[in-house]
């Protein structure tokens, strides 16, 4: 059997009801000031930005997605035994929701279920937050030291948890095949990920609509939506 790390980002989501940032329908593509609410300077500076973040998160069709079919093709990769690690660029948690163990999930940007105050560290849940935000306070503080609260996803202007990146490096160096799904491979250090594991030996497929920084480097390219092409492409490559 062999060793396969996946990388996935927003567009194995879309098919669930989230629509991505980046693509020709993406949230940024279509309201480029949206991305000022996902700034870590801005929301830290401006409450009138983390008021506006905290009704686009209360908005946001995460909360009510269920998995589709190329989450669950990666669960079923778990089971056979063929999966290193599974690096996701996603904060909405559906491949947990779908069955993927939580030990070998990989949140490279983290997740938006659960909030953090960003003086004392406090950790709560967004949906309380959101919660109170329904309730009337436009600017929910931390409940133990007063603090600015935000959910545990990394901002832009925010560095990634290094245990997170340093397990997801490993696992780049350390597969067969290295398949980055639904990402525009433009943030970094994600996107980084492919060289490491091109690097280390590993064969790069990805399986993307549009094209990717990334496509000279990879050994094959898929263009087929995600819910058809990933679950032939895992029973290809691990029967």
């Amino acid at each position: 059997m062999p060793t396969i790390t996946v990388l996935t980002g927003a567009g194995i989501s879309t098919d669930s009801g989230i629509p991505d940032f980046r693509g020709p329908h993406g949230l940024w593509t279509k309201n480029p000031g949206a991305e000022k609410l996902f700034d870590l300077d801005a929301y830290l500076s401006d409450p009138e930005i983390r008021h506006r973040s905290w009704l686009a998160r209360g908005r946001n069709p995460a909360w009510f997605a269920e998995p589709n079919v190329a989450h669950l093709a990666l669960v079923a990769l778990e089971r056979r035994g063929g999966l290193r690690a599974l690096v996701t660029q996603n904060i909405d948690r559906l491949h947990q929701k779908a069955g993927s163990s939580p030990e070998l999930v990989l949140e490279l940007h983290g997740n938006m279920i659960e909030a953090v105050c960003t003086a004392c560290g406090a950790g709560s849940f967004t949906r309380d937050a959101l919660d109170r935000v329904e309730a009337g306070e436009p600017d929910p503080r931390c409940l133990v030291c007063g603090g600015i609260v935000k959910t545990a996803t990394v901002m832009f202007g925010q560095a990634l948890d290094s245990v997170v990146l340093d397990a997801a490096v490993a696992a780049a160096s350390g597969c067969q095949w290295f398949i980055a799904v639904g990402t525009s491979l433009q943030v970094h250090p994600a996107a980084r990920l492919c060289d490491i594991a091109v690097h280390h030996g590993a064969s790069l497929v990805i399986v993307n609509a549009d094209p990717t920084p990334y496509d000279h480097r990879a050994s094959r390219l898929i263009r087929e939506p995600i819910g058809v092409a990933l679950p032939e492409l895992l029973a290809e490559l691990a029967p």
